[in-house]
């Protein structure tokens, strides 16, 4: 786990007009950088990128976030990938928590991936020279309708039909990083099993360069000229490859994704290829092996739609099913999955060639829905109309709806269960391992704070809170502000912060806005917590936090004007909190001598309050008195 502390410090040394900059071309017009979005089609620029808040926003998709959002959205990095990328450009080492790796641990092994991706991109560069000398190879290629603008688009290459083509690329053709790679064999003889014979892998085959999201070449798939087997042929597991990680043709695809709205994934690195020429830019395949959540996490990064093309015999249902058990977890309202089935006759590049690619664009929208295709496999041949049937279809049911989030679409595939069933919901929802889960936010308690002079809060206890009712509008008043303009909280008393703790939700929004911000000044950054810094931390306490950090990068208001609002939200949460207070005493100060001594205060606390609020409203509006004048 990569610490907070950490994080903040990085988003604070780079400069986030630098990082889109690099990737987007952007113009400077006012105090804020403006281009075209990189994210959705536009001929306006309406993507603004803040130095001093060190956030994008685009005002006409509503995409929003800091650097390390922004590499994560426009290069379908994870975070921890961001991450690494950020601190990479600025020579800085990530630290990670509860690691066994030293730091010099870790250094060999970037030190290794470095050495293994430069073999690779060599081994790239010497295929696609040998490709422009292989008339068989490109002849296959023409056979198969491929240009050359297009295998120059996906880095097609071929590998000699010899034992040791790579000789002629690697000087020592020994080194200990072509077997890393899984370019070279080594082969082991005699009775003390020596090491004596390498060879390449890749043999007499049309090469097709596998990159990661950044675009470096990582692993290649390799296709036989003619019918012997193994038609295609992909590199090993290595430290730069995992194939249940990756996607060929996902770094091609990016933005052709994005466009189309939806990821297309076939089943081989021909169909994509085929398909980027035919139209279908959009396509990716997986890597000779089953769709994996990891493949469906990547794609989700990237768009909202991921359409799955099988064959429709019953191969193709299987490889349906394994890919709906992969995606289950992660689809939602938004978030959605289908299934075309092709007849069998045809893959995806011959449908096109004979039918057109009108016709498969309508076989893609109207695909399978993941919902639809579920309730088949649920129901299979069982009969509804029988005990034995319904009971059938609740087991099959059970592992498939508990892994589902909770959503509208859950819950209409559970009444669907419910109808077809004649079951009670409230029988079938514990069955289904979905009954009590339907709960928001964590109900951690105990943490807190303690003021430090003027420098802000470092952690120590939160107050004991009060009973209070949902989300006010003077809390959600208090969180804009806040996340607004983070360094607003070093201004307030510990009297304050205590009450919008005592306001806030345990576990809710503003309580971990505040709590992150305590955690940011307390670990010696007072009055200088950024607004993507909290942003991000925010991001990974799992709640909602998307449309206010859209709603608050669309704010213009001023920091004097926030730290009024702010204000003037507190005071009328401690108005409210001694209000309540003093009702609950009022009942007890005949009898209780203490009581009645603490009502005095409290009504005194609270006049005061008034009295502040009032002054503060007469100020307004002697303020816009003198604007009208």
């Amino acid at each position: 786990m990569i610490p907070q502390s950490f994080i903040q410090d990085l988003l604070t040394r780079i400069d986030i007009v630098e990082v889109v900059g690099n990737r987007v071309q952007l113009k400077k017009a006012g105090a804020n950088f403006w281009a075209c979005c990189p994210f959705h089609s536009e001929k306006t620029p309406s993507f603004s990128v803040s130095p001093a808040k060190q956030f994008y926003h685009c005002f006409g998709c509503g995409r929003t976030g800091s650097a390390i959002s922004f590499l994560m959205d426009y290069s379908g990095l994870t975070y921890p990938e961001a991450v690494e990328e950020l601190a990479r450009s600025i020579g800085v080492a990530v630290p990670h928590e509860g690691t066994a790796l030293s730091k010099e641990e870790r250094a060999q092994k970037q030190a290794k991936a470095l050495a293994l991706t430069e073999v690779m991109a060599r081994a790239d560069r010497f295929y696609r020279k040998e490709l422009r000398k292989a008339p068989d190879a490109i002849n296959y290629l023409k056979g198969r309708g491929l240009t050359g603008e297009i295998a120059a688009r996906f880095g097609l290459g071929y590998a000699p039909d010899s034992w040791t083509p790579l000789q002629a690329c690697f000087e020592h053709y020994n080194a200990r990083e072509l077997t890393e790679s899984g370019l070279v064999i080594e082969r082991s003889s005699g009775e003390g099993q020596v090491k004596d014979r390498r060879y390449d892998r890749f043999r007499g085959r049309i090469m097709f360069p596998i990159r990661n999201e950044r675009g470096q070449v990582i692993a290649f798939g390799g296709r036989v000229l003619d019918k012997s087997e193994p038609k295609y042929l992909n590199s090993p597991e290595t430290p730069l490859f995992s194939k249940g990680n990756e996607l060929y043709g996902l770094f091609e695809a990016r933005m052709a994704i994005r466009e189309a709205g939806y990821a297309l994934v076939v089943e081989g690195y021909m169909d994509v290829v085929a398909l980027s020429q035919l139209g279908f830019p959009q396509a990716v395949a997986t890597l000779g092996t089953a769709c994996t959540e990891m493949h469906v996490r990547k794609l989700f990064r990237h768009t909202d739609r991921i359409v799955f093309s099988f064959d429709g015999d019953a191969a193709g249902r299987n490889a349906a099913k394994r890919a709906m058990e992969s995606a289950i977890r992660l689809v939602n309202d938004e978030k959605q999955v289908s299934f075309l089935f092709l007849p069998s006759e045809h893959d995806p590049d011959s449908f096109i060639r004979e039918k057109g690619a009108e016709a498969f664009e309508a076989m893609v929208q109207g695909a399978e829905p993941l919902s639809q295709f579920l309730m088949g496999e649920i129901l299979g041949d069982a009969d509804m109309g029988t005990m034995e049937g319904c009971a059938q279809a609740l087991n099959r049911a059970k592992s498939w709806c508990g892994a589902m989030k909770p959503s509208a679409l859950r819950l209409q595939v559970v009444r669907k269960l419910v109808e077809l069933t004649g079951m009670p919901e409230s029988d079938v929802l514990p069955w289904l391992g979905i009954a009590g889960r339907q709960g928001y936010g964590d109900t951690r308690q105990g943490k807190g704070f303690s003021r430090d002079g003027h420098r802000g809060y470092q952690q120590g206890r939160f107050p004991t809170r009060v009973e209070r009712s949902a989300v006010t509008a003077l809390d959600r008043q208090a969180l804009r502000m806040l996340i607004r303009y983070p360094a607003l909280l070093s201004t307030l008393t510990e009297v304050d912060v205590r009450a919008i703790l005592a306001s806030a939700a345990d576990g809710g929004l503003l309580f971990r806005t505040v709590e992150a911000q305590i955690a940011s000044l307390g670990a010696g950054n007072p009055g200088q917590v950024q607004y993507a810094a909290l942003v991000e931390a925010l991001r990974t306490t799992g709640l909602d936090v998307e449309p206010l950090i859209q709603e608050t990068a669309d704010d213009s208001f001023s920091e004097e004007m926030a730290g009024a609002q702010l204000r003037g939200a507190v005071r009328q949460m401690r108005m409210h909190q001694l209000s309540s207070e003093i009702d609950r005493l009022a009942g007890t100060i005949a009898t209780d001598l203490d009581d009645r001594e603490k009502y005095r205060e409290l009504n005194r606390q609270l006049v005061e309050l008034q009295k502040a609020e009032k002054q503060d409203n007469e100020q307004l509006w002697r303020q816009q008195d003198d604007e009208k004048a």
